[in-house]
């Protein structure tokens, strides 16, 4: 292929049978399940094990897998205490990429990682796998506590992910239906076919970089307002809007300045997508569980979708699942700045997945460019130019 494309814009990059998107009728499968009957069926632990495994797990598989995340939760004395160097002021994003880095110099075993015809142990690369999700929940939550000054909480074997996650971030036990959101909300982010960051993992992860440096660099590739920020700034712009009656004019003024109206838009669909759906019934049930009493901000999104799909939906362009995402974390009340930390959290499961996958039939990414600079040239001495 001699064509430059920018962005690689659908340029197959590698083959898998992870996840599927289908942008002209808006479906998003793991594993051939479709997004909508997990989010309704399954838990995080379950999507994880059929994101790294390719198939529903039974109920010992389920079980003893869920058990090794509990067991895996907490970290070593030296990591807390290294987080506690980090500046308070620091976005929890680099947190995360720092604390999962140095994780490999802990927990170290790369010992797999040798050669072009290595890494089929299976059980390494469980192993590592469970390492690097059950301690991600872990890290962002107690961030939280650390950057107020206060030691973070620790995990509770008793939980399961999701519960335990925001037993770490607040210090008491949610209520239910808050538990099964953000079950929902992990399952929802977990995986997402070759995504920029997904790609850094097939890049990172086909040098044979260990897994805890293959998912930092995932991470800093997922902390761009362009990727997993985006939910931070749709937050921000609703907050700018103010009320409903003041959508329209927002809008108008962004397009008319070409700007980005963020949540909007997706490369892979040209319709809504599914994600965003389940978000708006949630967030709908959530409020409906606190006697329909609305966040004014849920009515100016309502309104911004109205506008934007009057205006664009010709164009192909819908809300994504980062309108609502971070308008139901911060009615959970976590702190906006936190949000694309989860979205790594639940993440970080199919950038395992397709580093297993990458793994399995490995050969290192070395694509090539269309020059563009000087032709071959004389140097010049200093004193001559």
């Amino acid at each position: 292929m001699s064509e430059y494309l920018p962005g690689l814009a659908g340029v197959p990059a590698t083959k898998s049978n992870i996840s599927n998107i289908d942008g002209e009728k808006g479906i998003l499968s793991y594993r051939g399940y479709p997004i909508e009957e997990l989010a309704k069926n399954s838990t995080f632990e379950e999507t994880c094990l059929l994101l790294l495994d390719g198939r529903l797990p039974t109920a010992a598989e389920l079980s003893d897998f869920d058990e090794q995340l509990r067991d895996n939760r907490q970290v070593k004395y030296h990591i807390r205490n290294l987080m506690k160097t980090l500046p308070e002021s620091g976005h929890p994003m680099e947190m995360l990429q720092t604390a999962v880095a140095c994780l490999g110099m802990f927990y170290p075993g790369n010992e797999c990682l040798t050669g072009a015809d290595s890494c089929q142990d299976l059980d390494y690369i469980h192993n590592m796998t469970v390492k690097i999700i059950a301690r991600m929940g872990t890290f962002v939550a107690m961030w939280e506590h650390i950057r107020n000054g206060y030691d973070p909480i620790l995990p509770r074997h008793d939980l399961p992910y999701a519960e335990n996650f925001l037993y770490m971030l607040n210090g008491k036990e949610p209520d239910p239906l808050l538990a099964r959101i953000m079950d929902v909300c992990l399952i929802l982010h977990a995986e997402h076919t070759i995504n920029a960051s997904t790609f850094s993992v097939l890049v990172n992860g086909s040098t044979l970089a260990s897994p805890m440096s293959v998912i930092a660099a995932a991470i800093a590739a997922l902390s761009g307002p362009l990727h997993g920020g985006a939910n931070q700034k749709v937050l921000e712009m609703l907050k700018e809007i103010g009320t409903p009656d003041r959508a329209a004019a927002y809008v108008d003024k962004k397009l008319a300045n070409k700007e980005v109206i963020w949540g909007m838009g997706h490369r892979e669909y040209k319709t809504k997508d599914p994600r965003a759906k389940i978000l708006q019934g949630l967030m709908a049930e959530f409020m409906a569980d606190r006697g329909g009493n609305l966040n004014p901000m849920f009515e100016v999104a309502k309104e911004v979708e109205k506008v934007c799909e009057d205006r664009l939906a010709k164009k192909g362009v819908y809300a994504n699942v980062d309108f609502y995402s971070g308008l139901l974390y911060s009615e959970m009340g976590i702190p906006a700045d936190q949000f694309t930390a989860i979205f790594a959290i639940a993440r970080s499961a199919g950038w395992l997945a397709h580093w297993r996958e990458q793994l399995s039939d490995n050969r290192i990414f070395r694509p090539t460019q269309m020059y563009t600079g000087e032709p071959v040239r004389k140097y010049v001495p200093i004193n001559k130019r």
